[in-house]
C-alpha cells in the first residue's frame, strides 16, 4: 500500500506526516508514543495495524512536534494540549481535510478530547483506545497512578543514564507485556525509542500528558464516540476508560482482554475490528485478502549439496537455479513473492498456470542437474504489502515439504480446480500437515 509523506507548518514549526490508503473516509491517527512514523512502519505488528486502518480509510499519521522528522520542541515554551490541537489542525489543513475521524491512543486522547470539544466542526467521530481524560490521581479522581510515581517512571525512562523498574518490570514489560520476552521486538523498541525523540523532548511531551486534565471537556463531546479499553492494561488502568464511558455523552464502550497499552500488539485485529464496525457498519475480518494459488519450490537436500560443492560452486549452482525459476515464472504469469535461500514462494491467479510452471521449473532444473521439488495450494491469503500470509501459505509450504525429488505435489483443492485441463494426477493419499487442522488429500502431477 503506497504511502506519501509531507510537511505541515504550525506556529512556525514543520510537522512530518504520512498518508496511506485510498478510502474516502479521512482518519487522523494520534499517538502518545514518542515513536516516529518511519519506526512504526518497520515493526511488523504496527505495520499490519496501520495497513488495516488504511484498508477502509485515508489514514493520516504524524510525528508530533519533537518526534522523528518534525521540528524540535522549544523547551522554553513546552507543549500543551492547546498547542497540540493547533498542530493537529495544521496537518488536517495540509492534507486538505475539513473534517476527519480522530483515532487516539493512550495519552494522545487528551488532545483528541480538547480538539473534539473545542473544534467540533473538524471531527466526524472520535475513537479512543486505552485513553484517559487525566493520567494521574487527584482529590476527586482516584484513578490512574500517583503523579510522583508516573513522573518518576517517565523521567527516568527518558534519561539514557538511568534504568527504572517496578517490581522488576521495565518500561516494555509495563507498556507492552505480551512482547517483553521477544528479543526482536525488544531490540526494535530500544532502537525506535532512541531515535524517536531526544531525552529532553520526550520529557517535555510526556510531562505535558502527565500534567494535563481535560475532564471538563468531556461533556462537550457531541460526536459519535467509541471508547476501547484493554481490561488488564497496567500503565493506564481500566478505570480510566470506564471513567470516559461514564462521562462522555452517548459513548459506546468496549472492554477487550489484554494488558498491552500499545494498540498494535496483543490482539490488534480485535481493536481494528471494533473501529471498522463503528465507522463503516461492518468488519472485513483481518484486512485485505486475495485468492491465489501459492507455489513453493526448493532445492532437494540443499545443505548437503552446498557442503559437497563448496561456497563458490554452490553460488553458481544457486544462481542457475534462481534464473530458471524466474524465467519460468515470467513465462507462466506467476509472481515472485519471496525467496527462502534455496527456494521460492510464488503466487498465481490461475491454478493451472501454477501447476504448469511448477512442472517446467522441475524439468528445467533437472536438465541442469539441479534436483527441485514443488508444492501448491489454492485459497485466500492475507495481503501484507507485496507479501502473502495466512493458512493457505502454510498449507502450500507443508505440501511442498512432502514432495519427493522431482515431484510436483498439490492439494485436492488444486486438483479439483484444474479439472478439464490436460493435467493428470496420481493420488498420494491422506496426510496430516504439521500445524494445520484436519487431514489433507494430496496428488502428484503425472509427467
Amino acid at each position: 500500500m503506497d504511502t506519501t509523506h509531507g510537511y505541515a507548518k504550525s506556529d512556525g514549526a514543520h510537522l512530518a506526516y504520512a498518508v496511506q490508503g485510498a478510502g474516502t473516509l479521512p482518519l487522523l491517527y494520534l499517538s502518545a508514543f514518542t515513536l516516529s512514523i518511519d519506526s512504526l512502519e518497520e515493526e511488523p505488528h504496527a505495520a499490519h495495524f496501520f495497513r488495516r486502518l488504511a484498508s477502509f480509510s485515508r489514514l493520516v499519521r504524524l510525528d508530533a512536534r519533537g518526534v522523528g522528522l518534525s521540528d524540535p520542541i522549544d523547551l522554553a515554551d513546552p507543549p500543551t494540549v492547546e498547542s497540540a490541537v493547533r498542530d493537529i489542525e495544521a496537518v488536517l489543513d495540509a492534507c486538505n481535510i475539513d473534517r476527519a475521524v480522530i483515532v487516539a491512543d493512550s495519552g494522545a486522547s487528551l488532545a483528541a478530547f480538547e480538539l473534539t470539544a473545542t473544534r467540533p466542526e473538524r471531527v466526524v467521530s472520535l475513537v479512543v483506545v486505552n485513553g484517559c481524560a487525566r493520567v494521574t490521581t487527584d482529590d476527586d479522581y482516584p484513578y490512574g497512578h500517583p503523579r510522583e510515581l508516573v513522573e518518576g517512571f517517565l523521567n527516568q525512562n527518558m534519561d539514557p543514564d538511568e534504568t527504572w523498574s517496578l517490581d522488576g518490570d521495565d518500561d516494555l514489560a509495563l507498556i507492552a507485556p505480551s512482547m517483553r520476552d521477544d528479543p526482536q521486538f525488544r531490540a526494535w523498541w530500544t532502537r525506535a525509542g532512541a531515535r524517536g525523540a531526544s531525552p529532553a523532548s520526550a520529557r517535555a511531551i510526556i510531562g505535558m500528558l502527565t500534567r494535563s486534565d481535560v475532564r471538563h471537556r468531556l461533556a462537550d463531546v457531541n460526536v459519535p464516540t467509541l471508547i476501547i479499553q484493554r481490561a488488564d492494561a497496567l500503565f493506564l488502568p481500566v478505570d480510566l476508560g470506564r471513567y470516559l464511558r461514564d462521562n462522555v455523552p452517548g459513548a459506546r464502550y468496549v472492554e477487550l482482554p489484554g494488558a498491552d497499552l500499545a494498540p498494535w500488539i496483543g490482539g490488534a485485529d480485535e481493536i481494528v475490528d471494533e473501529i471498522e464496525e463503528f465507522l463503516t457498519g461492518h468488519r472485513s475480518g483481518g484486512g485485505a485478502r486475495t485468492l491465489a494459488t501459492v507455489l513453493f519450490t526448493d532445492i532437494v537436500d540443499s545443505t548437503g549439496r552446498a557442503a559437497a560443492l563448496g561456497d563458490a560452486a554452490w553460488r553458481v549452482y544457486l544462481d542457475a537455479h534462481d534464473a530458471i525459476v524466474r524465467a519460468e515464472l515470467q513465462r507462466y504469469g506467476g509472481r515472485e513473492v519471496n525467496t527462502t535461500g534455496d527456494g521460492f514462494l510464488c503466487a498465481f491467479e490461475s491454478p493451472t498456470q501454477a501447476v504448469r510452471c511448477a512442472h517446467a521449473i522441475v524439468a528445467s532444473s533437472a536438465a541442469n542437474n539441479i534436483a527441485v521439488r514443488a508444492g501448491a495450494h489454492t485459497g485466500e491469503c492475507e495481503q501484507r504489502g507485496n507479501d502473502l500470509a495466512g493458512l493457505t501459505v502454510h498449507i502450500a509450504a507443508r505440501v511442498a515439504a512432502l514432495a519427493a525429488s522431482g515431484e510436483v505435489l498439490v492439494s485436492r483443492t488444486v486438483r479439483d480446480l484444474v479439472a478439464g485441463s490436460e493435467l493428470r494426477f496420481v493420488n498420494r493419499g491422506e496426510h496430516v500437515l504439521k500445524g494445520v487442522p484436519d487431514s489433507w488429500q494430496l496428488f502428484a502431477l503425472q509427467s
